[in-house]
C-alpha cells in the first residue's frame, strides 16, 4: 500500500517548527512557541533552506548543516554603509538614539516592502571639515558568510 503522507513540493503550504542557528546560536526558533505557517517558493525561507525541505514527508523531523555562504550568501563589504543622520531623521523619528547592535527597518524605494540594517557604529562620515553625523549600518543578513544549522519538524503539508 502506498504511503498517504504528504510530501513537500514547490508551492506547498507548510505548518512547521523550525530553528535557524549560526555559530553564535539561534536566530529563529519556533519550537518553544507556536508553529510557523508558510508557502514554499514565496521567499519566506532562503532557497538553500527550501531546497532541503523538498521531498520531505509530513511528520519528518530533520536537521541540516548548510555550508558557509550557501543559506544567506557571502558577506558583501559594499553592504556596510554610512547613512547620514539627516536622512534617518527624514525617514523616521528625529529623536531616535541609535546604539550599536540595533536593527533598523528601512522602506524599499517603492514603499511596498522593507529591509533591515544593523547598527555597527554611530559617529561621523567624511573627511576633514566635511564630516556629517551618520550611522554605519550593515545590510548583510546576520548569517551571511556563515555556516547555518536548519532544524525542521514538518507538522502539516498541503
Amino acid at each position: 500500500m502506498a504511503s498517504t503522507a504528504h510530501r513537500v513540493h514547490p508551492g506547498s503550504f507548510l505548518t512547521l517548527h523550525y530553528r535557524l542557528a549560526g555559530p553564535g546560536g539561534d536566530i529563529i526558533n519556533t519550537f518553544k512557541d507556536k508553529p510557523a505557517t508558510l508557502t514554499l517558493g514565496t521567499g519566506e525561507l532562503s532557497p538553500a533552506v527550501e531546497k532541503r525541505l523538498l521531498g520531505l514527508e509530513e511528520g519528518t523531523h530533520a536537521t541540516f548543516d548548510i555550508p558557509a555562504g550557501e543559506a544567506f550568501g557571502d558577506r558583501n563589504p559594499e553592504m556596510v554603509q554610512w547613512v547620514a543622520r539627516r536622512l534617518l531623521n527624514e525617514m523616521g523619528d528625529p529623536d531616535e538614539k541609535y546604539q550599536v547592535g540595533d536593527v533598523v527597518q528601512f522602506p524599499t524605494p517603492d514603499g511596498m516592502s522593507s529591509y533591515a540594517g544593523s547598527v555597527r557604529q554611530v559617529g561621523k562620515d567624511g573627511d576633514g571639515d566635511g564630516k556629517v553625523d551618520a550611522v554605519l549600518f550593515d545590510f548583510n543578513h546576520p548569517l551571511a558568510g556563515q555556516p547555518v544549522t536548519f532544524e525542521v519538524q514538518l507538522i502539516g503539508v498541503l
